[in-house]
């Protein structure tokens, strides 16, 4: 399946889900937001929300910081 991640086309296996798509990707769900096709995904819809062909995906890692 052919997905558009942070605007780079790329091309998964075994993804049906974001929460698969996030494992094959190597990205820890707590550290980030996701967006699927313009629209901001729970958390705890990762396991629900299904992906196809052609999805636009948007993932934004969170970065601590201070002073």
């Amino acid at each position: 399946m052919r997905l558009i991640i942070n605007g780079e086309d790329l091309e998964v296996s075994k993804a049906e889900t974001l929460q698969e798509l996030l494992g094959e990707l190597c990205v820890k769900p707590e550290r980030v937001a996701v967006e699927v096709n313009l629209s901001i995904i729970k958390k705890s819809d990762y396991d629900s929300c299904r992906l196809k062909d052609g999805d636009r995906i948007e993932i934004v890692n969170f970065v601590g910081g201070g002073m």
